[in-house]
């Protein structure tokens, strides 16, 4: 069988060279789609086992012997390349200053972002894990000032055609299927928003993607794992910090866009069907931060 995602319907095809194959089995170990098991000491592909090969690519990449071969589902041997040396890699230390100096930044200066730049950071996005490869993740570039506005205002607009969703009887409605919390996030948090959001905007004013002068909203398929942008759009955001560049994730976009948004998805070209996702928002931060602030989770508990 195979496993089924919005981009393919078939399993990738695996070939075992047996000239070079050894029968180690290491190739077997690290598949998870199942297709690969030993049989009288040589490796066997059986695609009707479990999932098929889910492209994955694994078994190609601990090879010793160069004996395996994918191809499919957005893979092929000439996807392979030898990993950089770990000297080369960012140790713990240099990668934990990255983390923690990056904060949501909200004040830009009027400085577009180079296309070089953009497409690092995509290249940066497309080595992020997903749930089912290949990934489903696709992502919307609003690049320049005046788009990024443009789609605020498209924004803005929807949230207040919405607002009657959230008024008290609505809400009265929804305390059936959601619970307190919810219900008081939507009264303190959501109806407040957009009214702001639009009382800003009605002054000149962009609150929503605070006149960056990129974004980035990372969205996928129906059938794809939920968590993929949120993975990609962190990603995003540690590499454009690597590249010099300050960024926000704005959660206020997805859930309007979700759950009314058709027209705004249409004239932006993301699918109608597409799954919630995120936006970022980035470009070159117009105030300096001196200092950081020591942020703490909600919990750590070990069992």
């Amino acid at each position: 069988m195979a496993l089924v995602t919005t981009r393919f319907d078939t399993a990738a095809d695996v070939v075992i060279d047996a000239d070079r194959c050894t029968g180690c089995g290491v190739c077997v170990s690290v598949c998870r789609g199942a297709p690969l098991l030993m049989k009288e000491g040589k490796v066997t592909v059986d695609q009707d086992r479990y999932f098929g090969c889910v492209g994955c690519g694994h078994c190609m990449m601990v090879c010793p012997k160069g004996a395996v071969t994918v191809r499919g589902r957005d893979i092929s041997p000439e996807d392979l390349f030898t990993l950089p040396p770990k000297a080369s890699r960012a140790k713990y230390g240099a990668l934990f200053d990255l983390m923690r100096s990056r904060r949501s930044v909200r004040e830009f200066k009027d400085t577009d972002v180079p296309r070089d730049v953009i497409d690092a950071v995509v290249d940066a996005v497309a080595t992020a894990p997903m749930g089912l490869p290949p990934s489903d993740v696709e992502i919307l570039v609003l690049d320049g000032r005046e788009k990024v506005r443009e789609f605020a205002g498209d924004m803005v607009d929807l949230m207040v055609k919405s607002r009657w969703m959230f008024s008290p009887i609505m809400r009265l409605f929804m305390s059936a299927f959601y619970s307190k919390e919810e219900i008081e996030s939507l009264k303190t948090f959501v109806l407040p928003l957009i009214d702001l959001m639009s009382e800003q905007r009605a002054q000149g004013d962009d609150w929503l993607l605070y006149k960056a002068p990129m974004a980035m909203y990372f969205y996928t398929s129906a059938g794809a794992d939920p968590a993929d942008p949120l993975v990609a759009a962190t990603y995003a955001m540690l590499a454009a910090e690597s590249l010099g560049l300050s960024n926000c994730m704005i959660g206020s976009i997805a859930p309007f866009l979700q759950s009314g948004g058709g027209k705004v998805k249409e004239k932006y070209g993301i699918p109608k069907r597409s799954r919630q996702g995120i936006m970022v928002v980035f470009g070159y931060a117009k105030i300096p931060y001196k200092k950081g602030v020591t942020r703490r989770l909600g919990g750590v508990r070990f069992y």
